[in-house]
C-alpha cells in the first residue's frame, strides 16, 4: 500500500479537487482519471485521494485488435505545458459524446497551455470549450475561482450533457406519448440539474409549474425557465408568507402529479388543498425525511393519493445519499470554511471531526472527511449502524462526548434536534458545525435562541453561538440549513442524473397506474432501478454480467426447493 501523503501536500491536493468539483460540478467517485507530470509527491496525494473518493485510474492498453484504448473521463496534469499537450491531444481522440475534461492542477505555475489548443470558449463559469480539439473535451484551472456569473443558459446546457440517463428515460416517455395532456408540479430545488427535469418533461409532452423555497432557488434559473415559457413560482427574496402563496398558487394550477423534495408542498396540499387530492395521480418524493411524515399520513389513514418512494430507489439512495450528499456536503463546508479567519475556528488538516447518523449520507461524509485527511468519529443510536461503523474502521462514541473535542461536526440524520442544546454546550469553542442534507432544526438553533445564545457573524454563512458565560461557542455554517443546497449548487451533476432518471420512471408508474395504487408510501418498481442503472454502466463505460439464472426463470416457476446434497431425492 502506498504511504499517506503529507498533510501539507494532501492540503494541496484537497484544495484542487474541491476547485474542480464547484467548477464542473461533476462527480468524482466512478470517474476514470490519469495523471501527468508533476513532482511525484504531489502526484502521489492526488492519486491517493481521487482513489479514496471513488475515482479509478487508467492506463493505456491494447484491445484483442491492438487498438489503444486511451478513454479517461479526467487528464489531471501536474507538470509542464510541454508534457501536458501531447497528453492532451492523445487523450482528446475519443469517441463523440464522450466528456473529457482536463485539469491544470499545476501547483505552482499552469500545467496546461490554453492557447496550444487554439481558440477556446466559456462552457460554463470556471470551464473552457476546446472546440479545436473536440466538442467533448474541456479546461478547467484548480489555480482560478470560477467567475461569479449566474450563466443560467451555459449551465442548463452543462448539465444537461452530463444526464444521458434521465434524457433516454425521457425520450422513451416523449416516443409514447403518455405525458400529453398531463400537467406535472415540480416543487424542488431550482437549479441547472432541475431545470433540465423540467425542460425534458416539458418536452416529453408535459405541462410543468414550478415551486421552490426561497433558500432553495436560483433566481437566474428561474428566470431561464421563465424566458423558455414555463410557469414559475420562486424567488430568492420571498419571505415565508410569500413563499407560501407561491406554492399555493402553483397547486391551484391543479397539478395530475407532484415532483417534490421534502414533501413540503404534498403535505400543504392536504393542509390546505385538500379539494384537489381526488383529481390527482399522486406524488414522486425523493428525501428520508420527506417520507417520513407521508409514511404516519399513511398509517393515519390520511394520506389521500400514492406518493411513489423514490428516494428508497437502489439507483437513488446507493448514489445520490452516499456519494453525491457526501462529496457536496463536505466540499461546500471545507469550501466556507476556507472563507473564514483562521483564528476564528478549529478546522486544521488532519483534525478530528464527527458525523451524527451513519445511514446512506453518514456513509458518505465519513468515506469524504477520511479521504481529505480528517480522523472521524461516528455517533449513531441504532446499534447496528455504530457496529457498522466500527467495522469500517471509524471511532464510535455518543454524539455529546464525541463533540467534545471535535474541529467539525456534521448532522447527517435528516432528524430534528439531533445537535441538541446539550450537544452545542459540549462542543468546544470554534468547532464548525454544518447538516448534511437535512431538516429544519436538525442543529437545534430555535432551543440555544431561546437559552439565551447570542448570534455573532464571523464571516459568509457562519455565525457563533455564545451562551451566558462562554469564553467563545461553536459556529454554524448557513443557519442549519442543507449545506450544500443553500452553500453551493448541490449534488453532482451525475448522480442527479440517476435521480431524476427514477422520478420519470415514478411518473411514469403513476401515468400507468396511478389509480389502482394505495393511497399510501408505494416502492418504486424494481424494473426502475434495473433500467436506471443499465443505462448509467453504459454511460461511464462498463456493462454488467449477464442476468444470473435466478433470473433465467419465468417469474411464475418455482425453483427446485429440494437439496440435491445428500443425493437425488426420490
Amino acid at each position: 500500500m502506498p504511504p499517506v501523503p503529507d498533510l501539507d501536500t494532501l492540503v494541496w491536493a484537497s484544495a484542487a479537487v474541491r476547485r474542480f468539483a464547484a467548477a464542473t460540478n461533476l462527480l468524482v467517485a466512478a470517474r476514470r482519471f490519469r495523471i501527468v507530470g508533476g513532482d511525484p509527491r504531489d502526484a502521489a496525494a492526488l492519486r491517493h485521494l481521487l482513489t479514496a473518493l471513488g475515482a479509478h485510474e487508467t492506463e493505456p492498453r491494447a484491445d484483442r485488435a491492438g487498438q489503444v484504448d486511451e478513454r479517461i473521463d479526467q487528464l489531471w496534469c501536474l507538470g509542464s505545458p510541454e508534457e501536458s499537450t501531447p497528453a492532451v491531444e492523445r487523450a482528446a481522440d475519443r469517441p463523440r459524446g464522450s466528456t473529457l475534461i482536463v485539469v491544470d492542477a499545476g501547483r505552482h505555475l499552469p500545467a496546461v497551455d490554453e492557447d496550444a489548443f487554439g481558440p477556446v470558449s466559456p462552457a460554463r463559469p470556471g470551464v473552457l470549450a476546446v472546440p479545436m480539439l473536440s466538442d467533448d473535451v474541456f479546461l478547467v484551472s484548480t489555480g482560478r475561482d470560477p467567475e461569479d456569473d449566474p450563466a443560467a443558459d451555459a449551465r442548463l446546457r452543462w448539465a444537461r450533457r452530463s444526464m444521458p440517463v434521465a434524457r433516454s428515460v425521457a425520450a422513451e416517455l416523449r416516443d409514447g406519448g403518455l405525458l400529453r395532456g398531463t400537467r406535472i408540479g415540480v416543487a424542488m430545488f431550482l437549479e441547472p440539474k432541475t431545470a433540465v427535469l423540467i425542460l425534458l418533461l416539458r418536452d416529453a409532452g408535459a405541462e410543468v409549474v414550478v415551486y421552490a423555497h426561497a433558500d432553495e432557488t436560483d433566481d437566474a434559473v428561474a428566470d431561464a425557465l421563465r424566458s423558455a415559457g414555463l410557469t414559475v413560482y420562486a424567488s430568492s427574496t420571498a419571505t415565508l408568507p410569500e413563499q407560501k402563496q407561491l406554492a399555493l398558487a402553483m397547486l391551484d394550477t391543479a397539478p395530475h402529479i407532484l415532483l417534490d423534495d421534502g414533501a413540503h408542498v404534498i403535505r400543504l396540499a392536504h393542509q390546505e388543498r385538500p379539494d384537489l387530492l381526488p383529481t390527482m395521480l399522486g406524488a414522486a418524493e425523493e428525501t428520508t425525511s420527506g417520507l417520513r411524515p407521508l409514511r404516519v399520513l399513511a398509517a393515519r389513514g390520511e394520506l389521500g393519493i400514492p406518493v411513489v418512494a423514490v428516494n428508497d430507489a437502489r439507483t437513488k439512495t446507493f448514489f445520490d445519499n452516499r456519494y453525491g450528499t457526501g462529496q457536496s456536503t463536505v466540499f461546500a463546508v471545507l469550501d466556507l470554511v476556507d472563507g473564514l479567519a483562521s483564528a476564528t475556528h478549529r478546522v486544521r488538516p488532519g483534525g478530528a471531526a464527527v458525523v451524527a447518523g451513519f445511514g446512506h449520507v453518514g456513509e458518505g461524509v465519513a468515506l469524504v472527511l477520511a479521504a481529505l485527511g480528517f480522523r472521524v468519529t461516528v455517533a449513531e443510536t441504532d446499534p447496528v449502524r455504530a457496529l457498522q461503523a466500527r467495522f469500517a474502521g471509524y471511532a464510535v462514541a455518543p454524539l455529546v462526548e464525541a463533540v467534545g473535542d471535535a474541529d467539525l461536526v456534521m448532522s447527517a440524520t435528516g432528524v430534528p434536534d439531533t445537535i441538541d442544546l446539550d450537544v452545542l454546550r459540549a462542543c468546544a469553542s470554534g468547532a464548525v458545525l454544518a447538516v448534511a442534507g437535512g431538516v429544519d432544526q436538525e442543529i437545534a438553533i430555535d432551543d440555544a435562541l431561546a437559552a439565551g445564545a447570542q448570534r455573532q457573524p464571523v464571516g459568509p454563512k457562519a455565525e457563533r453561538f455564545v451562551f451566558a458565560g462562554a469564553d467563545g461557542g461553536p459556529i454554524v455554517l448557513d443557519d442549519g440549513g442543507c449545506i450544500n443546497i443553500t452553500a453551493a449548487e448541490g449534488n453532482p451533476v451525475e448522480i442527479m442524473d440517476l435521480s431524476f432518471a427514477v422520478q420519470l420512471g415514478a411518473v411514469r408508474m403513476l401515468l400507468e397506474r396511478g389509480d389502482e395504487l394505495e393511497r399510501a408510501v408505494v416502492p418504486i418498481d424494481p424494473a426502475v432501478d434495473d433500467a436506471t442503472a443499465r443505462a448509467a454502466l453504459a454511460a461511464f463505460g462498463s456493462r454488467p454480467g449477464p442476468p444470473g439464472l435466478l433470473a433465467e426463470h419465468p417469474a411464475d416457476r418455482e425453483p427446485d426447493v429440494r437439496t440435491r446434497r445428500f443425493g437425488d431425492p426420490a
